[in-house]
């Protein structure tokens, strides 16, 4: 007797499902709060569908109901939350001030994000787990999303007209990156969190602590570290890997 694949109960099929209903619905909520000019609180949403759509994807494996249902559900949620609602809110916040320019770019983010989204649905069975091919579009929604909160940090004598045109340049260099085939680290590997658990819960309490302390501070050096991290890895530190004879052209053995 084979035993069936699948999960024990089909009602685990419903759990994962209903995660990612609500990081749509609050990605919804965001998108009605960035209309009414509340950014904050549009940035806290993206924030929470954030983890509600971490959530539904380690539920799935856990319970072991993941599904193609499930994979492009969870793509059509995350272009809700991650591409609309941050294109709209960086437009209606900063970008709008370019007319055009900061429409096309706000654009811009919300086409490269699906375009990120239907690559990864084809290439998620090819691609090793510790990578993703691009920046994830959670990333990149969050990286607005703190980048909101952080402003609160910045002094009040700032121009207005430098600090809209860092975030419309913010903003094209992330569409940039989701589209591109820098590696970025995934966090799915769970090797080290096994061999180590008594350390890895410290570092675990240690990271809650120091977040909980600045959060919007943090959470933006987090976001914008782990946007250079895949640059730093895919140019810099791949490339010193390569062997020297892959790293240096083959020379000609015939004689002139």
């Amino acid at each position: 007797m084979t035993e069936k694949s699948g999960p024990r109960h089909k009602g685990f099929y419903i759990l994962p499902n209903l995660l990612t209903t609500a990081s749509m619905f609050i990605g919804f909520m965001g998108i009605l709060w960035a209309i009414e000019g509340r950014f904050e609180l549009t940035a806290l949403a993206i924030l929470a569908a954030c983890v509600f759509d971490g959530l539904d994807g380690k539920i799935a494996r856990l319970t072991n109901s993941t599904s193609d249902f499930g994979i492009q559900f969870d793509s059509l949620a995350d272009l809700v939350s991650f591409g609309v609602c941050p294109a709209l809110m960086i437009f209606l916040w900063q970008t709008h001030a370019f007319d055009q320019v900061g429409l096309a770019v706000a654009f811009l983010f919300m086409a490269c994000g699906a375009l990120r989204l239907a690559r990864f649905n084809l290439q998620t069975k090819n691609l090793p787990k510790k990578f993703f091919l691009g920046m994830p579009i959670p990333a990149a929604a969050c990286t607005l999303a703190t980048f909101v909160l952080f402003s609160s940090y910045l002094p009040p004598n700032i121009s207005p007209v430098i600090f809209a045109k860092v975030t419309l340049a913010l903003t094209f260099i992330l569409s940039l990156l989701m589209i591109s085939k820098v590696k970025y680290a995934s966090f799915k590997e769970v090797e080290m969190i096994r061999l180590h658990p008594f350390s890895s819960t410290v570092t675990a309490i240690m990271i809650f602590v120091l977040v909980a302390s600045e959060p919007k501070f943090i959470l933006f050096l987090f976001f914008i570290t782990y946007v250079f991290s895949g640059l730093i890895y895919t140019y810099l530190y791949l490339p010193l890997r390569r062997p020297a004879n892959l790293r240096e052209p083959k020379r000609s053995s015939h004689n002139n």
